[in-house]
């Protein structure tokens, strides 16, 4: 069984009170709220309100979203880090998102993981202070500074952070960081989207080409998921579609629905 979940980019035009009720009407585990759209959070309702709202309907505040290049860490992204944890906290929330550089900078054999190690170890007394998750996100991205799952576990071992930080196996930055070991002990959450363009090389695709997994998937999302679950994982599954074309959806729910149909039906 897959534990879906509603990341709210999959329905950026929605508001979080109507990202809330689909994410309910179809039966998600939880949700995903995002300070990257043009609503401000929780559309602008106190924290502690916007987390009781998504209890109240049965559901769970799996991440705020996001720290963006946290490992590129400075005083400046401290401040930004705890005002993200303190929202995150009021409202409930189980983690927050921390989002590495993608810049093509910092990208030196040893000064990656050295920046790396500096912001975990940084960040781990503020995530404990706030009884909060860092979700690290390692984007399979050439020009990111933290492309491998891998190196992500090495820093998070590295500062005694396991348990505190957890990964986010996202099936679009795996795949383009061409798959490798999926440590489901250290995986905390799973963001499916799919690739159905069958004329784009694996690097070069981008958010725009993620759509709703179905036919004609080229990233492997069940077989991901199978294999995580395989192997004693089976945590939220949770849907981050960026492309334009699920955004302009009239029905979004039905197109989720038939994603998760899709999903449930086809043997990995």
């Amino acid at each position: 069984m897959i534990h879906f979940a509603l990341n709210h980019m999959t329905v950026a035009r929605l508001s979080f009170r109507d990202l809330v009720a689909l994410a309910k009407q179809l039966g998600c585990v939880g949700i995903e709220v995002r300070n990257d759209l043009p609503q401000p959070l929780f559309d602008g309702m106190d924290p502690a309100e916007g987390g009781a709202f998504v209890r109240d309907n049965g559901l769970r505040l799996l991440a705020v979203a996001e720290v963006k290049r946290f490992n590129d860490w400075s005083s400046d992204k401290e401040a930004e880090a705890l005002a993200l944890m303190k929202i995150a906290h009021a409202a409930g929330a189980e983690a927050v998102s921390l989002i590495p550089r993608n810049d093509n900078l910092g990208m030196g054999n040893g000064e990656r993981q050295a920046n790396l190690r500096v912001a975990l170890k940084a960040l781990k007394p503020m995530l404990e202070d706030h009884g909060l998750v860092g979700m690290v996100e390692p984007l399979g991205f050439e020009i990111c500074a933290l492309r491998y799952k891998s190196e992500a576990v090495e820093g998070i071992e590295a500062v005694g952070g396991t348990g505190r930080f957890k990964l986010v196996h996202d099936t679009f930055h795996h795949t383009l960081a061409h798959g490798g070991p999926l440590f489901p002990e250290h995986t905390g959450i799973v963001h499916i989207s799919g690739v159905v363009d069958q004329e784009v090389g694996i690097n070069d695709m981008r958010d725009p080409h993620r759509v709703l997994v179905t036919r004609g998937d080229r990233l492997g999302n069940v077989e991901q998921i199978a294999a995580l679950q395989a192997a004693g994982w089976n945590g939220p599954v949770s849907f981050e579609a960026f492309s334009p074309e699920v955004h302009l959806l009239t029905d979004p729910a039905s197109a989720l629905r038939a994603s998760m149909d899709y999903m449930a039906r086809v043997p990995a």
